[in-house]
């Protein structure tokens, strides 16, 4: 256990870390973050879901020191518990004489066993007056309201074992207050405040029984419609391009367009283009007309290669970026190139190059709606999922407090950071940026909202849980863990093997509240 001071409220303040090792909070990545291990991006593709569990253990364990480390006291210390908003503790701890006294005592004896006194040789009795001119007064007072801290705070923190957040233990009474009232009375009082777990208020009470869910499902889900459109995408592939020379496009063409675009404003001196509009040597194809802005498609039918068409659209309120949304714009388009499909005659010879393993057509069609059937159901059961914990979070109150919020952000931010590096190659420059204490607090700043509903969700499915007596089985949780681990190691990457554990368990109980939830809901499915 060490001590070390930090800054609360613009005092200083002692805070006790019992775990040496742990980097200053400020270093909220490692130098390499590759290296940081968090289960949360690599959970097992059958609990992915859409639960996120929270990244905490209520103990007090890791901000005092455990029992089998608790000093035994000469005397009782006073503890008085105040509760403070966001849910969090104050202690107030007072220190007797005795006590102090003891510290006192054990600190002239250790001094004693180092100091190297002139005159006396080392590990000879130094009389006690003249080792504390050696040392000096303030020195040894400084040392022994340390002493007294550690033997102390864990006694005092006895209480909330198991309530405690991990690494949320403060000092807030300043130092330099510490030494003046010791100095004066040989006695010592002090506070200290804690995050605890929060308690999760249902409004109404059980509020999650028999819920009224509606989700909304995107049309382009359908299990017939995409089994169609991946048969006709899989058709397309194995025919020839061909150049139209003899008339203008149609429907079923392939063709490359450069687009530009410009706002259209009654003052015309304040025309602007629009850049994310803008694209060269652009491949449309025109059977998926309906991803383009409505009215595209209908605009440029009969353009042939070399003509250049210029028309108005106005981008709809649904549109996807909202800088965009309701802007009258004023189109040109010019056709490059312009091709039209050579296609084999759709019959039971294709069977095998549109699906190996297929020897006729039907064949292919009723194996590709089984597997679109297959993520039909996978997405209409994540979205209920979603719409269950979207219900959740606004039927729960909870005080969370700021190590919570602060742990869970740090989690999610590392776990995105993973995502990028996976995705991108970062240079140095680019990952101490990326991993700067900046960085972090602009995530956490700009996802407050996200943040805070996540821990929400999650407590809510912890509290439906234990609510309902729900349990999975330990065979579920061992095969999943032996999962974890094994892909932690075909990436040859570092674990906590009590950490996995903890965050399978909690997976599997928010994948067996949901599922309960399913049961117990009034789910309608509503395709836009």
């Amino acid at each position: 256990m060490e001590l070390c001071l930090t800054a609360i409220n613009g005092g200083s303040t002692a805070v006790l870390n019992s775990n040496p090792s742990r980097s200053s909070p400020s270093l909220l990545l490692p130098k390499n973050p590759s290296s940081l291990q968090l289960y949360t991006s690599r959970r097992p593709p059958s609990l992915s879901r859409q639960f996120h569990p929270l990244q905490f253990a209520a103990s007090a364990s890791s901000s005092t020191a455990t029992s089998s480390e608790i000093d035994q006291l000469p005397a009782d210390i006073s503890v008085t518990e105040t509760q403070q908003p966001n849910s969090r503790v104050k202690l107030s701890i007072q220190v007797p004489p005795e006590v102090c006294d003891d510290c006192y005592k054990k600190v002239i004896v250790e001094f004693m066993k180092q100091a190297k006194v002139p005159g006396f040789r080392p590990g000879k009795r130094v009389p006690e007056s003249i080792l504390v001119s050696y040392v000096g007064k303030k020195s040894v007072d400084k040392a022994t309201i340390e002493s007294i801290l550690r033997r102390t705070l864990p006694h005092a923190m006895s209480s909330m074992t198991g309530t405690a957040l991990t690494d949320s233990v403060s000092i807030l009474t300043k130092f330099s207050e510490m030494e003046q009232a010791y100095s004066s009375r040989s006695s010592l009082r002090y506070d200290v405040i804690v995050d605890v777990a929060p308690e999760v208020k249902w409004i109404p009470e059980n509020g999650y029984k028999n819920l009224k869910v509606a989700v909304e499902l995107d049309s382009d889900i359908d299990a017939q419609k995409v089994s169609e459109q991946e048969l006709r995408r899989r058709h397309k592939s194995l025919g020839a391009l061909r150049i139209v020379t003899d008339r203008g496009l149609q429907v079923g063409d392939l063709v490359v367009l450069d687009i530009s675009a410009t706002t259209i404003n009654q003052d015309e001196s304040n025309v602007q283009n629009i850049p994310s509009a803008e694209s060269k040597g652009y491949h449309f194809d025109t059977e998926d007309g309906d991803k383009l802005i409505p009215g595209f498609l209908d605009s440029i039918i009969g353009i042939q290669g070399g003509e250049t068409k210029s028309f108005p659209l106005v981008f709809p309120e649904s549109w996807a970026q909202e800088n965009l949304r309701g802007i009258h714009a004023q189109f040109k388009v010019e056709c490059k190139e312009l091709f039209y499909r050579d296609l084999p005659e759709l019959d039971d010879s294709l069977a095998p190059k549109l699906l190996p393993g297929c020897t006729t057509l039907e064949q292919v069609k009723e194996s590709l709606l089984q597997r679109c059937q297959e993520v039909e159901q996978t997405a209409r059961e994540q979205a209920a999922d979603n719409a269950i914990l979207d219900q959740l979070c606004k039927m729960v109150e909870i005080d969370i407090p700021q190590s919570l919020f602060e742990e869970q952000g740090r989690q999610l931010y590392g776990a995105k950071l993973l995502e990028i590096q996976a995705n991108v190659k970062l240079n140095e420059e680019q990952l101490a940026t990326l991993s700067s204490q900046k960085a972090v607090d602009e995530y956490l700043l700009h996802q407050k909202e996200n943040i805070m509903n996540m821990i929400k969700q999650s407590m809510a499915v912890g509290d439906i849980f234990k609510r309902e007596k729900l349990q999975f089985s330990t065979d579920d949780l061992v095969k999943e863990v032996e999962n974890s681990i094994a892909e932690f190691k075909r990436q040859k990457q570092d674990y906590d093997e009590e950490r996995v554990k903890g965050q399978v368990q909690e997976i599997l109980e928010g994948a067996k509240v949901l599922e309960w939830l399913r049961e117990h809901s009034d789910i309608q499915y509503i395709t836009r």
